[in-house]
Protein backbone atom coordinates (compact mmCIF):
# COMPACT_ATOMS: atom_id res chain seq x y z
CA UNK A 1 0.00 0.00 0.00
CA UNK A 2 3.07 2.29 0.00
CA UNK A 3 2.30 3.26 -3.61
CA UNK A 4 -0.49 5.59 -2.49
CA UNK A 5 1.76 7.89 -0.45
CA UNK A 6 4.42 7.84 -3.17
CA UNK A 7 1.89 8.97 -5.79
CA UNK A 8 0.37 11.55 -3.41
CA UNK A 9 3.77 13.05 -2.57
CA UNK A 10 4.76 13.11 -6.24
CA UNK A 11 1.50 14.91 -7.13
CA UNK A 12 2.07 17.62 -4.51
CA UNK A 13 5.66 18.07 -5.71
CA UNK A 14 4.56 18.50 -9.33
CA UNK A 15 1.95 21.08 -8.30
CA UNK A 16 4.51 23.10 -6.36
CA UNK A 17 6.91 23.03 -9.32
CA UNK A 18 4.36 24.71 -11.61
CA UNK A 19 5.54 28.24 -10.75
CA UNK A 20 9.22 27.85 -11.70
CA UNK A 21 8.30 25.73 -14.75
CA UNK A 22 5.83 28.36 -16.05
CA UNK A 23 8.31 31.19 -15.47
CA UNK A 24 11.04 29.22 -17.21
CA UNK A 25 9.01 28.67 -20.39
CA UNK A 26 7.50 32.17 -20.48
CA UNK A 27 10.97 33.69 -20.16
CA UNK A 28 11.43 37.23 -21.44
CA UNK A 29 7.76 37.59 -22.40
CA UNK A 30 6.82 37.38 -18.73
CA UNK A 31 9.64 39.70 -17.68
CA UNK A 32 8.43 42.34 -20.15
CA UNK A 33 4.92 42.39 -18.70
CA UNK A 34 3.77 45.20 -16.46
CA UNK A 35 4.45 44.68 -12.75
CA UNK A 36 0.74 44.70 -12.01
CA UNK A 37 0.04 41.90 -14.52
CA UNK A 38 2.98 39.90 -13.16
CA UNK A 39 1.55 40.10 -9.64
CA UNK A 40 -1.93 39.10 -10.82
CA UNK A 41 -0.51 36.15 -12.77
CA UNK A 42 1.47 34.83 -9.79
CA UNK A 43 -1.54 35.27 -7.46
CA UNK A 44 -3.83 33.35 -9.85
CA UNK A 45 -1.34 30.49 -10.23
CA UNK A 46 -0.79 30.34 -6.46
CA UNK A 47 -4.54 30.25 -5.76
CA UNK A 48 -5.04 27.48 -8.33
CA UNK A 49 -2.24 25.44 -6.77
CA UNK A 50 -3.63 26.03 -3.27
CA UNK A 51 -7.12 24.92 -4.31
CA UNK A 52 -5.77 21.76 -5.95
CA UNK A 53 -3.76 20.79 -2.84
CA UNK A 54 -6.69 21.55 -0.51
CA UNK A 55 -8.99 19.45 -2.72
CA UNK A 56 -6.58 16.51 -2.66
CA UNK A 57 -6.15 16.68 1.13
CA UNK A 58 -9.90 17.06 1.68
CA UNK A 59 -10.82 14.18 -0.59
CA UNK A 60 -8.19 11.69 0.49
CA UNK A 61 -7.90 12.53 4.21
CA UNK A 62 -10.14 15.20 5.73
CA UNK A 63 -13.58 14.19 4.39
CA UNK A 64 -13.33 10.46 5.30
CA UNK A 65 -12.10 11.30 8.82
CA UNK A 66 -14.83 13.94 9.22
CA UNK A 67 -17.43 11.39 8.11
CA UNK A 68 -16.09 8.91 10.67
CA UNK A 69 -16.23 11.55 13.44
CA UNK A 70 -19.79 12.53 12.48
CA UNK A 71 -20.90 8.88 12.51
CA UNK A 72 -19.33 8.25 15.93
CA UNK A 73 -21.02 11.35 17.39
CA UNK A 74 -24.40 10.22 16.06
CA UNK A 75 -23.76 6.75 17.38
CA UNK A 76 -23.01 8.07 20.87
CA UNK A 77 -26.34 9.93 21.02
CA UNK A 78 -28.11 6.89 19.54
CA UNK A 79 -29.28 8.52 16.29
CA UNK A 80 -28.22 5.54 14.17
CA UNK A 81 -30.14 2.73 15.84
CA UNK A 82 -31.97 1.75 12.62
CA UNK A 83 -29.05 2.40 10.28
CA UNK A 84 -26.50 -0.05 8.97
CA UNK A 85 -23.23 1.82 9.41
CA UNK A 86 -20.97 1.84 6.39
CA UNK A 87 -18.35 4.10 4.81
CA UNK A 88 -17.66 4.68 1.13
CA UNK A 89 -14.30 3.47 -0.09
CA UNK A 90 -11.71 6.12 -0.82
CA UNK A 91 -8.63 5.97 -3.02
CA UNK A 92 -6.55 5.94 0.19
CA UNK A 93 -6.07 2.21 1.07
CA UNK A 94 -4.85 2.98 4.61
CA UNK A 95 -8.01 4.91 5.47
CA UNK A 96 -10.16 2.19 3.90
CA UNK A 97 -8.70 -0.29 6.37
CA UNK A 98 -9.48 1.94 9.37
CA UNK A 99 -12.96 2.90 8.11
CA UNK A 100 -13.88 -0.75 7.50
CA UNK A 101 -12.66 -1.68 10.99
CA UNK A 102 -14.67 1.07 12.71
CA UNK A 103 -17.79 0.32 10.63
CA UNK A 104 -17.76 -3.31 11.77
CA UNK A 105 -16.97 -2.31 15.34
CA UNK A 106 -19.75 0.30 15.54
CA UNK A 107 -22.27 -2.08 13.98
CA UNK A 108 -21.37 -4.70 16.58
CA UNK A 109 -21.66 -2.17 19.43
CA UNK A 110 -24.94 -0.88 18.00
CA UNK A 111 -26.41 -4.38 18.14
CA UNK A 112 -25.20 -4.93 21.70
CA UNK A 113 -26.52 -1.52 22.81
CA UNK A 114 -29.91 -2.29 21.21
CA UNK A 115 -30.09 -5.52 23.21
CA UNK A 116 -29.44 -3.57 26.42
CA UNK A 117 -32.12 -0.98 25.63
CA UNK A 118 -34.79 -3.62 24.98
CA UNK A 119 -33.81 -5.61 28.05
CA UNK A 120 -32.87 -8.72 26.06
CA UNK A 121 -30.46 -11.41 27.12
CA UNK A 122 -26.86 -10.74 25.93
CA UNK A 123 -25.41 -14.07 26.88
CA UNK A 124 -24.88 -14.96 23.23
CA UNK A 125 -22.88 -11.75 22.65
CA UNK A 126 -20.70 -12.47 25.67
CA UNK A 127 -20.05 -15.97 24.38
CA UNK A 128 -19.20 -14.53 20.97
CA UNK A 129 -16.77 -12.06 22.57
CA UNK A 130 -15.23 -14.90 24.53
CA UNK A 131 -14.83 -16.93 21.35
CA UNK A 132 -13.25 -14.02 19.47
CA UNK A 133 -10.81 -13.41 22.31
CA UNK A 134 -9.98 -17.09 22.63
CA UNK A 135 -9.11 -17.28 18.93
CA UNK A 136 -6.89 -14.20 19.28
CA UNK A 137 -5.05 -15.51 22.33
CA UNK A 138 -4.61 -19.07 21.05
CA UNK A 139 -3.71 -18.30 17.45
CA UNK A 140 -0.45 -19.61 16.06
CA UNK A 141 2.19 -17.01 16.80
CA UNK A 142 4.75 -15.75 14.31
CA UNK A 143 8.14 -17.47 14.55
CA UNK A 144 10.90 -14.99 15.39
CA UNK A 145 14.40 -15.63 13.96
CA UNK A 146 17.04 -16.40 16.64
CA UNK A 147 14.46 -16.13 19.44
CA UNK A 148 12.28 -18.67 21.21
CA UNK A 149 9.09 -16.89 22.30
CA UNK A 150 6.38 -18.29 24.58
CA UNK A 151 3.32 -16.14 25.35
CA UNK A 152 0.09 -17.25 26.96
CA UNK A 153 -2.82 -15.57 28.72
CA UNK A 154 -5.69 -16.76 30.91
CA UNK A 155 -8.69 -14.47 31.52
CA UNK A 156 -10.13 -14.36 35.03
CA UNK A 157 -13.74 -14.35 33.79
CA UNK A 158 -15.66 -15.00 30.57
CA UNK A 159 -14.11 -11.99 28.84
CA UNK A 160 -10.61 -10.77 29.62
CA UNK A 161 -8.77 -7.49 29.22
CA UNK A 162 -5.17 -8.64 28.80
CA UNK A 163 -3.74 -8.84 25.30
CA UNK A 164 -0.57 -9.92 23.50
CA UNK A 165 0.69 -10.43 19.97
CA UNK A 166 3.71 -10.89 17.71
CA UNK A 167 3.64 -8.73 14.58
CA UNK A 168 6.08 -9.13 11.68
CA UNK A 169 6.78 -6.27 9.29
CA UNK A 170 9.95 -5.78 7.24
CA UNK A 171 12.94 -6.98 9.28
CA UNK A 172 11.17 -6.17 12.55
CA UNK A 173 9.26 -8.42 14.94
CA UNK A 174 7.02 -6.53 17.39
CA UNK A 175 6.13 -8.34 20.62
CA UNK A 176 3.85 -6.84 23.26
CA UNK A 177 1.85 -7.52 26.42
CA UNK A 178 -1.03 -5.17 27.31
CA UNK A 179 -3.48 -4.74 30.19
CA UNK A 180 -6.67 -2.62 30.01
CA UNK A 181 -8.26 -1.14 33.12
CA UNK A 182 -11.98 -1.04 33.81
CA UNK A 183 -12.49 -4.75 33.16
CA UNK A 184 -15.40 -6.52 31.49
CA UNK A 185 -16.91 -5.53 28.10
CA UNK A 186 -15.36 -2.04 27.69
CA UNK A 187 -11.87 -3.29 28.54
CA UNK A 188 -12.33 -6.20 26.11
CA UNK A 189 -13.47 -3.79 23.38
CA UNK A 190 -10.46 -1.52 23.94
CA UNK A 191 -8.16 -4.52 23.81
CA UNK A 192 -9.61 -5.62 20.45
CA UNK A 193 -9.26 -2.11 18.97
CA UNK A 194 -5.66 -1.71 20.16
CA UNK A 195 -4.74 -5.13 18.81
CA UNK A 196 -6.13 -4.26 15.36
CA UNK A 197 -4.77 -0.70 15.16
CA UNK A 198 -1.22 -1.60 16.22
CA UNK A 199 -1.13 -4.42 13.65
CA UNK A 200 -2.04 -1.88 10.98
CA UNK A 201 0.29 0.93 12.14
CA UNK A 202 3.18 -1.56 12.15
CA UNK A 203 2.83 -1.53 8.34
CA UNK A 204 3.42 2.23 8.29
CA UNK A 205 5.89 2.94 11.12
CA UNK A 206 9.01 1.01 12.06
CA UNK A 207 9.45 1.82 15.74
CA UNK A 208 7.11 0.97 18.62
CA UNK A 209 6.93 4.53 19.93
CA UNK A 210 5.35 5.81 16.69
CA UNK A 211 2.98 2.83 16.47
CA UNK A 212 1.70 3.34 20.01
CA UNK A 213 1.55 7.14 19.75
CA UNK A 214 -0.66 6.96 16.65
CA UNK A 215 -2.88 4.30 18.22
CA UNK A 216 -3.27 6.61 21.22
CA UNK A 217 -4.08 9.60 18.99
CA UNK A 218 -6.95 7.78 17.27
CA UNK A 219 -8.55 6.20 20.35
CA UNK A 220 -7.98 8.92 22.98
CA UNK A 221 -10.97 11.11 21.89
CA UNK A 222 -13.25 8.06 21.77
CA UNK A 223 -12.54 6.44 25.15
CA UNK A 224 -13.60 7.42 28.65
CA UNK A 225 -10.90 9.04 30.78
CA UNK A 226 -11.03 6.30 33.43
CA UNK A 227 -10.43 3.51 30.90
CA UNK A 228 -6.67 3.19 30.46
CA UNK A 229 -4.33 0.63 28.95
CA UNK A 230 -0.73 -0.14 29.88
CA UNK A 231 1.67 -1.79 27.46
CA UNK A 232 5.15 -3.27 27.46
CA UNK A 233 6.69 -3.81 24.04
CA UNK A 234 9.92 -5.02 22.48
CA UNK A 235 11.05 -4.79 18.86
CA UNK A 236 13.52 -7.34 17.52
CA UNK A 237 15.51 -6.18 14.50
CA UNK A 238 16.29 -9.55 12.92
CA UNK A 239 18.74 -8.02 10.46
CA UNK A 240 20.86 -6.15 12.99
CA UNK A 241 20.05 -8.61 15.82
CA UNK A 242 19.22 -5.77 18.20
CA UNK A 243 16.39 -5.40 20.70
CA UNK A 244 14.46 -2.23 21.52
CA UNK A 245 11.96 -1.58 24.29
CA UNK A 246 8.99 0.80 24.53
CA UNK A 247 6.67 1.06 27.49
CA UNK A 248 3.49 2.76 28.61
CA UNK A 249 3.12 2.55 32.38
CA UNK A 250 3.27 -1.24 32.54
CA UNK A 251 5.02 -3.71 34.85
CA UNK A 252 8.80 -4.19 34.89
CA UNK A 253 10.59 -5.80 32.00
CA UNK A 254 12.74 -8.49 33.64
CA UNK A 255 15.84 -9.73 31.91
CA UNK A 256 18.06 -12.64 32.90
CA UNK A 257 21.64 -11.95 31.81
CA UNK A 258 23.37 -15.25 31.07
CA UNK A 259 26.96 -14.01 31.37
CA UNK A 260 26.28 -12.43 34.77
CA UNK A 261 23.89 -15.19 35.92
CA UNK A 262 21.67 -12.46 37.34
CA UNK A 263 18.14 -11.16 36.78
CA UNK A 264 17.55 -7.43 36.40
CA UNK A 265 14.45 -5.22 36.33
CA UNK A 266 13.89 -2.39 33.88
CA UNK A 267 11.31 0.11 35.10
CA UNK A 268 8.32 0.96 32.92
CA UNK A 269 7.91 4.73 33.09
CA UNK A 270 5.97 7.34 31.13
CA UNK A 271 2.21 7.19 30.83
CA UNK A 272 -0.60 4.78 30.12
CA UNK A 273 -2.55 5.13 26.89
CA UNK A 274 -5.41 7.65 26.79
CA UNK A 275 -3.90 9.78 29.61
CA UNK A 276 -2.89 12.52 27.14
CA UNK A 277 -3.99 13.33 23.60
CA UNK A 278 -0.52 13.58 22.09
CA UNK A 279 1.88 10.97 23.47
CA UNK A 280 4.46 11.18 20.67
CA UNK A 281 6.90 13.26 22.76
CA UNK A 282 6.54 11.03 25.83
CA UNK A 283 6.81 7.58 24.29
CA UNK A 284 10.39 6.52 23.65
CA UNK A 285 12.15 3.51 22.20
CA UNK A 286 15.25 2.38 24.09
CA UNK A 287 17.76 -0.26 23.04
CA UNK A 288 18.22 -3.15 25.47
CA UNK A 289 21.46 -5.12 25.42
CA UNK A 290 20.25 -8.61 24.53
CA UNK A 291 22.86 -11.32 24.05
CA UNK A 292 22.91 -15.04 23.38
CA UNK A 293 21.18 -17.07 26.14
CA UNK A 294 19.67 -13.96 27.74
CA UNK A 295 15.98 -14.27 28.63
CA UNK A 296 13.33 -11.55 28.79
CA UNK A 297 10.16 -11.92 30.88
CA UNK A 298 7.08 -9.77 30.23
CA UNK A 299 3.90 -10.13 32.28
CA UNK A 300 0.68 -8.51 33.46
CA UNK A 301 -0.02 -7.53 37.07
CA UNK A 302 -2.23 -10.60 37.42
CA UNK A 303 1.00 -12.42 38.30
CA UNK A 304 2.66 -10.04 40.75
CA UNK A 305 -0.65 -9.15 42.43
CA UNK A 306 -1.83 -12.77 42.75
CA UNK A 307 -2.65 -13.62 46.37
CA UNK A 308 -2.18 -16.80 48.41
CA UNK A 309 -5.83 -16.98 49.51
CA UNK A 310 -9.18 -17.42 47.76
CA UNK A 311 -10.21 -13.87 48.74
CA UNK A 312 -8.75 -10.73 50.27
CA UNK A 313 -9.06 -10.45 54.08
CA UNK A 314 -6.10 -8.13 54.81
CA UNK A 315 -3.91 -11.08 55.87
CA UNK A 316 -3.12 -12.27 52.34
CA UNK A 317 0.27 -11.97 50.68
CA UNK A 318 0.96 -11.03 47.06
CA UNK A 319 3.39 -12.77 44.73
CA UNK A 320 5.19 -9.47 43.95
CA UNK A 321 8.29 -8.69 41.90
CA UNK A 322 10.91 -9.99 44.36
CA UNK A 323 9.43 -13.49 44.30
CA UNK A 324 9.08 -13.41 40.49
CA UNK A 325 12.71 -12.33 40.11
CA UNK A 326 13.80 -15.18 42.39
CA UNK A 327 11.74 -17.72 40.40
CA UNK A 328 13.34 -16.56 37.14
CA UNK A 329 16.81 -16.77 38.68
CA UNK A 330 16.19 -20.30 40.01
CA UNK A 331 14.73 -21.72 36.81
CA UNK A 332 16.50 -24.95 35.78
CA UNK A 333 18.97 -25.25 32.92
CA UNK A 334 18.20 -27.20 29.76
CA UNK A 335 19.16 -30.87 30.02
CA UNK A 336 22.92 -31.25 29.43
CA UNK A 337 23.44 -27.50 28.93
CA UNK A 338 24.53 -24.62 31.14
CA UNK A 339 21.78 -22.23 30.06
CA UNK A 340 18.08 -21.73 30.70
CA UNK A 341 15.39 -21.61 28.01
CA UNK A 342 12.15 -19.73 27.47
CA UNK A 343 10.29 -22.93 28.31
CA UNK A 344 12.21 -23.64 31.54
CA UNK A 345 11.54 -20.10 32.83
CA UNK A 346 7.90 -20.14 31.68
CA UNK A 347 7.23 -23.53 33.33
CA UNK A 348 8.99 -22.58 36.55
CA UNK A 349 6.97 -19.36 36.91
CA UNK A 350 3.79 -21.34 36.21
CA UNK A 351 4.57 -23.96 38.86
CA UNK A 352 5.72 -21.54 41.55
CA UNK A 353 2.76 -19.22 40.97
CA UNK A 354 0.43 -22.22 41.27
CA UNK A 355 2.03 -23.34 44.51
CA UNK A 356 1.78 -19.84 45.90
CA UNK A 357 -1.92 -19.46 45.04
CA UNK A 358 -2.77 -22.89 46.42
CA UNK A 359 -4.76 -25.83 45.17
CA UNK A 360 -7.73 -24.90 42.95
CA UNK A 361 -7.07 -21.16 43.35
CA UNK A 362 -9.54 -18.37 42.67
CA UNK A 363 -8.16 -16.12 39.93
CA UNK A 364 -8.95 -12.45 40.60
CA UNK A 365 -7.30 -10.93 37.53
CA UNK A 366 -6.18 -11.86 34.03
CA UNK A 367 -2.77 -13.52 33.90
CA UNK A 368 -0.45 -13.02 30.92
CA UNK A 369 3.13 -14.27 30.72
CA UNK A 370 5.77 -14.03 27.98
CA UNK A 371 9.31 -15.42 28.01
CA UNK A 372 11.80 -14.68 25.22
CA UNK A 373 15.09 -16.56 24.87
CA UNK A 374 17.94 -15.51 22.57
CA UNK A 375 18.77 -19.02 21.36
CA UNK A 376 22.37 -20.22 21.00
CA UNK A 377 23.43 -21.91 17.78
CA UNK A 378 23.37 -25.37 19.41
CA UNK A 379 19.80 -24.99 20.76
CA UNK A 380 17.70 -28.09 20.11
CA UNK A 381 13.97 -28.09 20.93
CA UNK A 382 14.10 -31.85 21.50
CA UNK A 383 16.33 -31.31 24.55
CA UNK A 384 14.12 -28.56 25.94
CA UNK A 385 11.51 -28.96 28.68
CA UNK A 386 8.11 -30.30 27.53
CA UNK A 387 5.21 -27.91 27.09
CA UNK A 388 2.97 -29.97 29.34
CA UNK A 389 3.87 -29.82 33.02
CA UNK A 390 3.80 -33.11 34.89
CA UNK A 391 0.57 -33.96 36.68
CA UNK A 392 2.54 -34.32 39.93
CA UNK A 393 2.15 -30.57 40.23
CA UNK A 394 -1.49 -30.64 41.26
CA UNK A 395 -1.65 -26.87 41.51
CA UNK A 396 -0.60 -26.46 37.91
CA UNK A 397 -2.27 -23.55 36.16
CA UNK A 398 -4.16 -24.46 33.01
CA UNK A 399 -3.04 -22.05 30.33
Amino acid sequence: MKWFYSIFQATILIILLVNPIVLFFLGEWFLNLETKIKVYTIIVITIIEFLIIITLVKRFFHSPILKLEHTIKNFLVWNLKDTNLNFKKTINPHLNYSLSFFAKTLNTLKNIKDEFIHGKEIKWEVELGKEIQWKMLTKKLVKVPDLDVIIKSKPAWEIGWDSFDIIHEWENYYIYVADATGHWVWAWFIMIMVNALMSWFAKVYKNWASIVANTNAILKPRIKANLLMSLLMVRWDSKEKRLYMTWAWHEYLMIYKYKLNKTFRIKSWWIALWMVKNASKLLKEQEIKFEENDIIVMYSDGITEAINKPSKDWTEQMFLEDRLEEVIQNSPNVNGKNYKSARSVFNNITIELSKFMGYNPVQLDDVTLATIHYKPKDFDENNDFPEEIKKDYITERNW
